[in-house]
């Protein structure tokens, strides 16, 4: 099995070709990358995909009806939509400072959802 990507790890954009096994979970080989950051994003991409995910978060007593947020590190991609509605099921008090946890450990990731401005 064979996977076209483009490599997002630095400006330069290599085409890279990933060639999987049949099961498609494992990664044979890597070519088109020219440093070693493509090898990894495209082993990484084609095994355990990550995303950072960025949204808002409604508030209360706040200026404005909703605060900026984001996950603290990459989640995985397949728990986007899990995430988002533990996002939308929570509203917060203002005031938030930016960098503030609003949801620890959300859906079990281990990784936080915080403030990305102040309200």
């Amino acid at each position: 099995m064979k996977r076209e990507l483009v490599c997002v790890s630095c400006p330069i954009g290599c085409s890279l070709s990933v060639e999987l096994s049949e099961d498609g979970k494992e990664v044979l080989s890597v070519s088109g990358n020219t440093c070693k950051r493509g090898d990894k994003y495209a082993r990484d991409e084609c095994t355990n995909p990550v995303r950072m995910l960025t949204s808002t978060m409604k508030v209360n007593g706040g200026n404005h009806p909703v605060v900026p947020v984001k996950t603290s590190a990459p989640i995985p991609k397949g728990m986007m939509f899990e995430c988002m509605k533990a996002i939308n099921n929570e509203v917060v008090d203002a005031p938030i400072k930016i960098g503030e946890v609003l949801i620890s450990n959300v859906c079990d990731t281990g990784v936080d959802i915080v403030a990305t401005n102040e309200m």
